[in-house]
């Protein structure tokens, strides 16, 4: 069995050196860290995960909170769940799932990653004692992961245009959070640059809330007109109330969603869409949340994501 020492010796440094890498990388410059990790990938020496914890007084387990009704996000973030779960696992960390907001705390872990925050929570995670790293945009500070809202309906909007849809609309959701404000901005900021006045609605996300809206509005809408949607879960009510009022999708109306997660292809036509990368950001969001445990709760900043744009069906 390969030891700490068998390892010091291959990268000719200290056991305490490799005791560093292992237990304390930041106190480690990168040159001598790579020298360590290339001897232990070569001796393929892996740490003992249990004394490690032992060693650091660390449980080994991050808390993945969500403050959204899972009925209603799913497939969205299990896909993000994965993505966590994957890049936790590599560093011989346990996930656990929490949706009750009163059991946050209970219980030991290192560190939190909170889903579906709103502005009225914030004020509880000035309270929490351990290190925490949000997955959503906010205006407090909070490190952060998330797509780059702003440019992923930038992006839908252009697109509208260059499909020659004379009129764009938006669809949005009824919540006044940061992820929002920077949807409807992209969406706002590309329509005054090309000399068009912006036209938005806001609506809970729910396909029938958007069938609902199609259906009372639908005599107000003239042909090529494009909705682009805050979300695939509206794209998909939209693109269905067009079609029972008897209109051409793509040909009179196109449909733009956003989120790119399952949803998107079981639409018919299938969605265009803005696909955010979930996994990715589901990654980011466990390497940034053990680097500010190893830190000893070091800020870790914010990090916008580039979201593509998906060509399908409902836009011609």
């Amino acid at each position: 069995m390969v030891t700490l020492s068998d390892v010091a010796k291959a990268a000719n440094v200290s056991k305490m050196t490799v005791s560093r890498v292992i237990n304390h990388p930041e106190q480690v410059t990168p040159e001598l860290r790579s020298l360590v990790e290339n001897a232990m990938a070569q001796l393929d020496y892996h740490p003992n995960s249990i004394a490690q914890a032992l060693v650091n007084n660390r449980t080994n387990v991050v808390k993945f909170i969500t403050f959204e009704d899972i009925d209603t996000t799913e497939p969205y973030y299990m896909n993000l769940i994965f993505g966590v779960a994957r890049e936790l696992t590599k560093k011989q960390y346990a996930l656990q799932l929490v949706t009750d907001r009163t059991q946050i705390e209970e219980g030991r872990t290192d560190g939190y990653l909170i889903t579906g925050a709103r502005s009225s929570d914030y004020e509880m995670f000035d309270d929490l004692k351990k290190p925490f790293i949000l997955f959503g945009e906010n205006h407090r500070g909070f490190d952060f992961v998330d797509t780059d809202n702003q440019k992923g309906v930038k992006l839908a909007t252009e697109y509208a245009l260059s499909r020659l849809y004379k009129r764009i609309i938006f669809i949005g959701i009824d919540l006044k959070e940061p992820f929002e404000y920077s949807r409807e901005a992209g969406y706002i900021n590309t329509s005054q640059k090309h000399q068009l006045i912006p036209q938005i609605y806001r609506i809970s996300n729910h396909s029938h809330a958007a069938q609902k809206l199609i259906e009372e509005h639908f005599a107000e809408f003239k042909k090529d007109t494009c909705f682009i949607c805050a979300s695939d879960r509206i794209a998909i009510g939209v693109e269905r109330q067009l079609q029972a009022e008897g209109a051409r999708v793509p040909e009179d109306f196109g449909v733009i969603g956003f989120d790119g997660v399952f949803l998107d292809q079981v639409a018919n036509p299938k969605l265009t869409t803005i696909r955010q990368p979930i996994f990715k950001m589901g990654e980011l969001l466990a390497t940034m949340l053990l680097q500010k445990i190893a830190q000893s709760g070091s800020p870790q900043g914010e990090v916008l994501l580039e979201p593509t744009l998906i060509r399908r069906g409902s836009t011609r």
